[in-house]
């Protein structure tokens, strides 16, 4: 881990002064690109002046992206700090207090309620935290750097189309660093796709109403296959002989999948040392801090989750939440 946070600390100061050094003449001139792309896909000239005028990347930006916890942490320090006793025990609050609610959603989107409340504590910790940070700059300022230009200019764009569609005002559009808005913590092409209105009200507002937040949620697993009938997995003891072949067995940190009976022929067990569930579910192995560190066995809904974000570390903590709100 030590060469891993100096790799990260000396890239964070590349590319924040890549940024800096570009900043003058280049960064205008994208910018004034991005402004004629923009008219092109139909966004007003009056939203444009206002999102875009004065516009500079932020250099703190860029130092966040680097830096993100899943990039730095181990499993268990990364569980400790997002899945704690007291987000758990609020979560089992939250499914009490909106159990009807959550009730009808889990009914019409065919998602459990444990694992709406699991993304709903782990991305804004129930709504208390849904970022201070205007999501236009934050956008382009990760448009305009090399790492992830073509993602992060497809979001901006997405951001343009939702203020000038009156889905939110620009003066309110503050989210991530990243420009994850919202309780859900959407990004602005989640927000187009699959944020509902699920309250009647004629708004898709995932900042304030319980039902469209929670809505839009299951409707973002349910659209991405999510089976109600099935966990997302579980933590399971591995064979000596298994983890000593785990570098050989896996592609980076998870295995190729296999029917839930041909690892518990090979020895895998529950955690507890019991004998695997006897469903033959398709089953990855998943171990994020490779052979000398916590062994899953992952599900198909364990994918869907990736589709939320793509960090195992962030779907194992997903995956744990749910079952402590359900516990």
């Amino acid at each position: 881990m030590k060469w891993l946070t100096i790799l990260v600390v000396f890239f964070t100061w590349l590319s924040t002064s890549a940024v800096a050094s570009q900043s003058g003449s280049g960064w205008s001139g994208w910018l004034e690109e991005v402004r004629r792309e923009a008219l092109a896909k139909g966004i007003s000239e009056p939203t444009l002046s206002a999102a875009l005028s004065n516009l500079q990347p932020v250099a703190k930006i860029l130092e966040r992206d680097r830096t993100q916890a899943e990039f730095t942490m181990t499993l268990p320090q990364y569980l400790e700090k997002v899945v704690s006793d007291e987000k758990a025990n609020v979560g089992r609050e939250m499914a009490e207090k909106h159990a009807s609610l959550l009730a009808r959603i889990e009914a019409k989107y065919g998602v459990q309620s444990r694992f709406i409340l699991a993304i709903w504590g782990v991305e804004s910790w129930y709504g208390r935290y849904t970022g201070k940070d205007p999501v236009v700059s934050s956008l382009a300022t990760l448009a305009f750097d090399r790492r992830r230009s073509t993602f992060f200019r497809r979001q901006l764009f997405a951001s343009l189309e939702m203020a000038d569609r009156g889905y939110i005002e620009l003066e309110n559009m503050k989210g991530s660093w990243a420009g994850a808005m919202g309780q859900p913590q959407f990004i602005p092409t989640s927000y187009l796709a699959y944020a509902v209105d699920e309250d009647g009200d004629g708004r898709r507002d995932i900042w304030s109403s319980k039902a469209d937040i929670f809505g839009s949620i299951a409707n973002y697993l349910a659209q991405h296959g999510w089976n109600p009938d099935q966990t997302w997995g579980r933590p399971v003891q591995m064979p000596g002989d298994l983890r000593e072949k785990w570098d050989s067995i896996a592609r980076k940190t998870e295995s190729p999948e296999r029917g839930l009976q041909a690892w518990a022929t090979a020895g895998v067990r529950r955690i507890d040392g019991r004998r695997l569930p006897s469903p033959n579910l398709p089953t990855r192995l998943v171990a994020p801090d490779g052979e000398n560190g916590l062994f899953f066995a992952t599900y198909p809904n364990y994918r869907r989750i990736l589709r939320y974000n793509p960090s195992h570390l962030y779907a194992l903590a997903i995956g744990t939440l749910s079952d402590r709100i359900q516990y």
